[in-house]
């Protein structure tokens, strides 16, 4: 979902706007809009930095502090993935967004059959320990903090990542990392999913546990309403469908007897950003109000800073097009905008060449520059919340407020966000969304930059046919022939009786109710593979079968 709804009358006038959250939108808004929505500065807006943050979480947001800039990385071998990391640091990057190949993020080994020609295509091939060594090598652990945009083996690469940065001599409580680790949005969205629902929060539960007691710096998930909207959702469904699904992570990690407080000031956000610019901002001010008041309310979280909504707010792939691409570097400026005016803590942006590769050194840069444009140059450092007061942007955060809540009440109605998924009610309205809106895209009602509707016929001119050349990041098959040689290596020189011993006691624990992460990193030390590692929860919990739902 990417545009508004325009309805114009034959001169070209607009006579109608209506967002994809389904608000109308009105021509002009004063004083008598916010007095009609009942609006007081004290409870809906307040001082930047103090409750309910609806303006920025610290007082002097982006005077104080910058916000982080995060391009996603990471592709082919853990070789080729180290170098762009360094490229992106020494050109200012200053956290790490890594990428992983599809079979490692469906917990196969580079060498297994079904990894075949997937191989470090879409992201970095890591099959052992070994692997992140190569790939975190001369990066400073302790100063750079890294997000692994990974799902169902989460729990693996965030045990991998502590072993790593051990094995590099830095201690637990110094690093920061940031697994994704949200298996529900996968359901939902991606679709990189392994174990059934139940195993598959257990999983979460585990990790969230094991980081308050373990990783003091690090952020045990990543909530990713993101993938939730690339996937037909709307704004204020992206919202409420994470919220929903934090509170699914919430009471799994209450129910082992640790408090509320202890945990959710750890909790991260990934949101996406594309589309109408009003709306997101929006979107966002009423999401962290919203975060804030739920926190306090429902689960009784007093302590300020554990209340922040904290996060990344980037992306637009599904804004982006094929056609046209150059048209690509204006939409991710303006989606950084968007970010930028709505409080984001970290951006990341896609690089307009995304819509055909993994994106190359110079696209990657590109993206970056936008980024520190927007900071340096244009202004959006000047002062806290410019946008703060008026009267259409205050309004139309009330009205999204509002969306978000129906929603959530929605999924409150079906049994909860766990229920929801495991009989495909969320699944079933995100993906009918997702198909009205491609039909509305291509019989012109949406109106995206660069694409021509379909004729009656099904065909389009010739025009939309013309797409400019991008230089292409192609895929290379002796990733993979190096990462089965790597394999072979490893598995000859490692101790197979740690390893043995390693995956036993992995199994013990998953049968019962241990936490399994202490296991992992036994794991990972011994040189144990992520398809090992892997294929003992596979045989333990079993996979996830989607409900028939079409």
């Amino acid at each position: 979902m990417g545009v508004a709804k325009y309805t114009k009358d034959e001169k070209g006038a607009i006579k109608e706007v209506i967002y994809q959250s389904g608000i109308k939108v009105k021509p002009v808004y004063g004083p008598e809009d916010l007095e009609k929505a009942g609006f007081t500065y004290e409870q809906d807006l307040g001082a930047p930095g103090d409750y309910p943050f609806t303006r920025s979480l610290h007082p002097q947001s982006y005077r104080s502090r910058a916000w982080t800039t995060r391009q996603y990385t990471g592709f082919g071998t853990p070789e080729e993935t180290n170098k762009r990391f360094k490229l992106m640091i020494a050109n200012g990057q200053n956290g790490l967004n890594v990428a992983f190949d599809l079979p490692t993020q469906m917990g196969y080994d580079s060498d297994h059959p079904l990894a075949e020609g997937e191989v470090g295509r879409v992201g970095m091939a890591i099959d052992s320990l070994k692997d992140f060594e190569t790939a975190f090598a001369e990066i400073p652990l302790d100063r750079i903090g890294s997000g692994l945009t990974i799902n169902g083996v989460a729990t693996i690469m965030m045990a991998m990542y502590q072993a790593t940065a051990e094995k590099f001599g830095y201690s637990k409580d110094q690093i920061s990392t940031t697994p994704q680790n949200d298996i529900l949005k996968e359901m939902i969205g991606r679709g990189a999913w392994i174990f059934p629902v139940e195993h598959g929060v257990r999983l979460v539960g585990d990790s969230i546990e094991y980081a308050v007691k373990e990783l003091p710096k690090s952020n045990p998930v990543s909530i990713c309403g993101y993938h939730i909207r690339e996937s037909g959702a709307t704004p204020a469904q992206e919202i409420a469908y994470a919220f929903e699904i934090a509170k699914a992570y919430i009471d799994t990690v209450t129910a082992r007897g640790i408090k509320p407080e202890d945990f959710v000031g750890r909790f991260s956000f990934n949101f996406n950003v594309y589309g109408n610019l009003w709306e997101q901002i929006a979107k966002f001010r009423a999401a962290r109000k919203l975060w804030a008041k739920m926190l306090k309310t429902e689960y009784g979280v007093t302590d300020k800073k554990k209340l922040f909504l904290r996060g990344l707010f980037g992306g637009g792939g599904s804004g982006l097009t094929k056609e046209q691409p150059e048209n690509n570097i204006m939409r991710s400026a303006y989606y950084a905008l968007g970010a930028a005016l709505s409080g984001a803590q970290t951006t990341a942006l896609c690089s307009f060449d995304e819509a055909y590769t993994i994106p190359t050194p110079r696209s990657a840069l590109l993206s970056l520059r936008t980024l520190e444009i927007l900071m340096d140059e244009v202004g959006l450092r000047d002062t806290v919340d410019p946008l703060a007061g008026s009267y259409f942007i205050e309004t139309l955060t009330l009205e999204m407020e509002e969306k978000i809540i129906e929603e959530m009440e929605e999924v409150q109605k079906w049994g909860g966000m766990t229920k929801s998924i495991s009989e495909g009610f969320i699944q079933r309205k995100v993906s009918r969304q997702a198909y009205e809106y491609e039909k509305g895209l291509q019989s012109g009602e949406y109106r995206k930059v660069g694409i021509v509707p379909t004729s009656e016929s099904g065909n389009r001119p010739e025009q939309e046919t013309q797409k400019t050349d991008v230089e292409l990041h192609e895929y290379n098959q002796e990733w993979a022939e190096k990462s089965k040689v790597n394999l072979i290596e490893l598995r000859r020189t490692r101790n197979d009786k740690d390893v043995s011993d390693s995956l036993k006691a992995l199994e013990k624990a998953a049968r019962g109710t241990d936490n399994v992460m202490p296991y992992l990193v036994t794991c990972c030390h011994a040189y144990a593979t992520v398809g090992e590692m892997a294929g003992v929860f596979r045989d333990v919990f079993g996979e996830w079968n989607e409900p028939e739902f079409y």
